[in-house]
Formats: structure tokens, sequence, C-alpha cells
């Protein structure tokens, strides 16, 4: 398949950690990926630069109209015509895109978390799902491999959330639980206010630890025979996993500091893990 020039430029044109993390997967694959990132990116989109919560629900539940019309193969937008035809090829179950778009409408009606239990509702909505569908792309033969891309999906939202809290926050949203900020004596005030002191640091060096948590775990479920097939997957959590370190460098002052990885360094990230990956496949 051969995705179309518009899809091909409004994923170039993001430019984020998933762009790079791509590059170095055979056409067929990358134009694949490229055609789901588009339609997750775009689902982002329909709430973002909604004109108002009704119009963004009603956006949504045009695009799963949408949705449903590409998996009876009567595709009409352009990024789910490039869909359609990623399907034909890659057969990925229709529920990971529906559960994608209800984890971006949560947005839309809840602010905060009281749980870890309920936000990891949000992120296997909104992250774990997309790992779900890339696998489909990869390819896999160890069932190990789905509990991988959840957990490493997971783990990838946690890192997201500390590096956006200031912007969250401008926002009015909440993603760190409320159970958390009562256990370290951080209030809601003191976040919403940017308030940086001893209190935070412990709170975020808790929620440091268990995104590490869930890239070990994810780790664990990353069988050998599926390694090779899954690199891009790896330069994901690699890249993240920098980005992570580069929080607690700063310590944890993300109001103050715009924690993140350049683009050369996403590339230096992707180029590495790529050649590791094919020192792997090479015989001994």
């Amino acid at each position: 398949m051969k995705i179309s020039d518009s899809t091909s430029a409004f994923v170039k044109k993001a430019r984020t950690n998933f762009y790079y993390a791509f590059l170095f997967l055979p056409k067929p694959k990358r134009d694949a990926i490229f055609a789901a990132y588009a339609f997750s990116r775009f689902t982002d989109d329909l709430v973002d630069e909604a004109s108002s919560p009704e119009a963004a629900r009603e956006n949504l539940q045009t695009w799963r109209i949408q949705l449903e019309a590409c998996y009876q193969g009567r595709a009409e937008h352009p990024i789910t015509i490039d869909l359609q035809n990623t399907l034909l090829q890659f057969p990925i179950p229709k529920s990971h895109f529906l559960n994608l778009i209800d984890g971006v409408e949560m947005d839309l009606h809840k602010r905060r978390y009281d749980t870890f239990e309920d936000l990891y509702q949000y992120c296997y909505r909104v992250a774990s799902t997309i790992g779900l569908i890339c696998i489909e792309i990869f390819g896999y033969q160890n069932s190990k491999t789905r509990d991988y891309a959840v957990n490493l999906g997971v783990a990838l939202q946690l890192t997201n959330i500390m590096r956006d809290l200031k912007a969250d926050a401008q926002q009015d949203r909440i993603y760190i639980p409320s159970e958390d900020l009562e256990r370290f004596g951080y209030s809601e005030r003191d976040l919403l206010s940017h308030t940086y002191n001893p209190a935070f640091v412990k709170l975020m060096h808790f929620q440091a630890k268990r995104a590490k948590d869930f890239y070990a775990r994810s780790k664990s479920f990353l069988t050998e025979e599926d390694r090779p097939d899954l690199f891009s997957a790896e330069i994901m959590a690699h890249i993240y996993s920098t980005l992570l370190r580069r929080i607690e460098s700063v310590h944890y002052n993300v109001f103050e500091n715009a924690a993140g990885v350049n683009n050369l360094r996403k590339f230096s990230i992707a180029l590495r893990t790529w050649i590791s990956t094919r020192a792997r496949r090479s015989p001994a």
C-alpha cells in the first residue's frame, strides 16, 4: 500500500517521538504505521481544535461513524481511506481504534483522577491501544507481546504526564491521582499555582518510580523471538526513558524547565537501536 501525500505530510509535520521511531521500518510497515498514527493524531485534533466541548463530542461521534465506514470498505475521509487500505494487509481490530476515541473523549468530562486505577484506564485507552495497534503492523508471534505493548504504553503516558504537568494544569487538568497528592501533602492549589517545593519533589519521584516500574514490566514481556520485529517500540522506550532521565536531572522542576529530547538525539537513539537489532539478527 502507499499512503496519500496528505497523510504523509500530516505525519511528517508533527515530527513527534513516534516519527523517529518509525524511520527505519520497511516502507510497507512504515506507511501502515503512518496511516494509523494519522488517525490517532487527527482524533486528538478533533478535541483540541474544537470550538467547544459540545462540538468536540459531535466531532468524535462523526469520527466513529467514519471508522465504521472504513471497516465496511466505504471510507470517505482521506485519513480513513489510507487506514482502510492498511487494513487490507494488517487486520487491526476495530476495538483498538474505538478505545482510542473513548480515551480522547475522557478529556471532555474528566479533569481529575481519584486513584491510579482510574488513571490507568485513561492511559490504557490513549496510549496502550496505540501500542496494540502498532504490534499488529510490526508483527509478533508470542501473545506476551500484547502485554509488552500495554505496559509500555502506560509507561510512555506516565512520562508524558510528568513532562506536561504545567501545560495540563494551565488547562485545569490534573492527571496525578488525588490519592498521590494527598499522600505527599501536595494540594491541587499547589499544582495549579506551579508550586515547587520538597513535597512536590517527593511526589514526582514517586511518579517517576511508577513509570520505571511499567518500563521494567513491559521489558519482562519482550521475548527474543519477537524482539527483532519490535525495534520501533524499543526506540520509543529508549526515547521516553531518556526524557524521564531529563526530568529527573532538573530535579522534577518541570514548571521552570522544558524537559525534552532534541531531534538529533532522537535520531541517534533510533539509529543505534536499529543497528543493534540488525546485529542481533546477524549470524554469530
